[in-house]
């Protein structure tokens, strides 16, 4: 753009027919709070400046919303109190508006606006005149009606509970988002008054000062109701969840993602896929996920913050569990069904996690396995470990972690438990049902178990009366 951008996000309403404590634009689409998306779709753009309005649990609001780490801009927070209408929360605005830029305003309950079309709706102002984002819809019930004259120019924005039977019957509506020259748009609101149906202050007002001081009003007209349709209800907010999952699957598959079921895929964050990526149903992605070349996710798994290398499989009820630390899997491994990878399980290539087996702050070198009934927290796997059904790691004493190091080729027996911290020698092998408590010399068989011991014709204690 030739022209900076200072850009204004409306975000002051309660939501009252969201029926919930929580602030309507901090429920959340994909799993991003509704402001988050307007807020991260207007950064794309590049802006001078981000302002969201607060009001309702403004300090709940201005906890939870930011700019992304790619952004120039800084958000920053204007508070609106008390709410008194759209035109009202611009006017607390205003002042941190420099008059040199243009004025991009949108609502941060309307989550899915794409930027192609706010840039459209920039080039249409040019820095110089008022642009108008509108949309025709056969069903115009509550929003604005845009009033043109004979010769089709913008004259003005009605509000619903302002229009005539006439003006109720215009299908051409304002979606809420407007670009403005800053210089005018100041003087605009200085001439705002509440002399309405609701006594608030409208910022639709604005279109009809601009053509009474002559100034061009233009309409960029879309024809996709998603990208302005706004949040006011769950049932609403089920509707747009949908139809955003419907989005991501198309652009996956766009790019050669195989999904068994574009239906039934849930992104609640960033995934992004190599070739040949195959997806089953009823999966979850959360936070930042990459799958590689080649992977291929079973069934029903969910999976946060994880980072799967080329050749992965990923099989059904696997749950895998990133968040601040992260979880990588190596090329060519193999994980599940039914297993969990939780924060900081570094997994390397070929490596084996069976069912129901749980990896905590672990790492497996390549070709070790884990393949039934297990858990490894806190510990290091060297290559080609062999780590038995039944194992655990006792890794914390009630009041410490400590870890556990199982260096090459080592073979763990089945049902051990190992008490952190200590170190099983490189070649060693520790005996099935043993509580191995001290480090273990390299090639060694070490076996921590009670002599077996059998009693012959020996009977169990019996209740009074009861049947031998």
């Amino acid at each position: 753009m030739s022209f900076p951008v200072d850009v204004v996000i409306l975000a002051a309403g309660k939501g009252t027919r969201m029926k919930s404590a929580r602030p309507k634009v901090l429920h959340r689409l994909g799993g991003r709070a509704l402001a988050q998306h307007v807020i991260d779709c207007v950064c794309s753009l590049q802006p001078r400046s981000v302002l969201l309005i607060t009001g309702h649990e403004a300090a709940q609001v201005e906890a939870g919303l930011r700019c992304g780490e790619h952004s120039a801009a800084q958000l920053q927070f204007v508070r609106q109190q008390p709410q008194l209408g759209t035109g009202h929360a611009l006017q607390q605005a205003a002042p941190l508006l420099p008059d040199d830029g243009v004025t991009l305003v949108l609502s941060g309950d309307v989550p899915l606006t794409q930027p192609s079309t706010l840039r459209a709706l920039l080039d249409l102002c040019a820095g110089q005149q008022l642009a108008l984002l509108t949309l025709e819809l056969p069903d115009p019930s509550g929003y604005g009606r845009v009033l043109r004259t004979a010769q089709g120019a913008v004259q003005a924005i009605v509000e619903q509970k302002d229009a005539s039977p006439a003006q109720l019957a215009i299908s051409e509506i304002y979606s809420g988002i407007m670009a403005a020259p800053t210089r005018w748009l100041r003087r605009w609101l200085a001439r705002l008054e509440n002399q309405n149906a609701q006594g608030e202050y409208y910022l639709t007002d604005v279109v009809r000062f601009a053509v009474a001081d002559g100034q061009p009003v233009l309409a960029h007209r879309i024809d996709d109701a998603l990208q302005v349709a706004g949040v006011n209800s769950p049932l609403q907010l089920a509707e747009l969840e949908r139809a955003y999952q419907k989005r991501v699957a198309q652009a996956l598959l766009e790019q050669g993602t195989r999904l068994v079921d574009p239906a039934r895929l849930d992104v609640r964050g960033v995934l992004s896929c190599g070739p040949d990526v195959e997806i089953d149903v009823n999966c979850i992605f959360e936070g930042r996920v990459r799958l590689g070349a080649g992977v291929r996710i079973g069934p029903h798994c969910v999976i946060s913050d994880a980072v799967i290398e080329d050749g992965a499989v990923i099989q059904a009820f696997t749950h895998i569990q990133g968040e601040a630390a992260g979880v990588s899997v190596g090329p060519g491994a193999q994980v599940g069904p039914f297993a969990r990878l939780r924060p900081g399980a570094q997994l390397g290539a070929q490596v084996h996690i069976g069912n129901f087996v749980e990896v905590k702050n672990s790492s497996l070198a390549a070709g070790a396995k884990a393949n039934h009934l297990a858990y490894l927290g806190d510990a290091t796997l060297g290559e080609r470990v062999n780590y038995g059904a039944g194992c655990i790691t006792a890794n914390y004493d009630g009041a410490h972690k400590h870890r556990t190091v199982i260096e090459a080729d080592v073979h763990v027996g089945s049902n051990c438990v190992l008490v952190a911290p200590l170190t099983l020698g490189a070649g060693s092998t520790v005996g099935a049902g043993s509580t191995i408590t001290q480090s273990t010399p390299t090639g060694g068989l070490s076996l921590a178990r009670a002599r077996q011991a059998s009693v012959p014709g020996w009977q169990r204690p019996r209740k009074p009366g009861q049947a031998s």
